[in-house]
């Protein structure tokens, strides 16, 4: 296991991918970014279905966040700003409003901006 944290999302997914570099560049979160398609998940100890599902932050001690709660992790890794609205992200009520706009992002990611039909589907049915 790595000494870094590792962000885990789908590199099949435009929107995902399309974010992640948007947050390599402008937020510059201090882990490993990896697409799950290119990772060993076994080793990190996360299940294919779950990568599927939503982004993941995989902590040294493999500690693992998954959805707003990885996000919210990414922003509090960054120097800067980007830590508050992360730190806010984990507690009550932003938290719960942060998991439902998250859910109905992942949820549509083919309607976001970048995102394709490709996006939709599960990885099995992917061209």
């Amino acid at each position: 296991m790595s000494n870094r944290p590792v962000l885990v999302y789908d590199g099949d997914c435009g929107f995902c991918t399309t974010s992640v570099r948007f947050a390599e560049r402008r937020i510059r979160p201090r882990c490993t970014v990896t697409a799950w398609q290119f990772t060993d998940l076994e080793a990190l100890g996360v299940t294919q279905e779950r990568a599927e599902h939503e982004v993941l932050w995989i902590t040294p001690h493999g500690t693992v966040y998954g959805g707003a709660q990885a996000v919210a992790k990414l922003l509090m890794s960054a120097r800067g700003v980007w830590a508050v609205p992360g730190a806010l992200l984990t507690l009550p009520p932003f938290r719960q409003l942060a998991h439902v706009v998250y859910r109905l992002v992942a949820d549509n990611r083919h309607r976001m901006p970048g995102g394709t039909a490709a996006c939709s589907l599960p990885s099995h049915l992917r061209p």
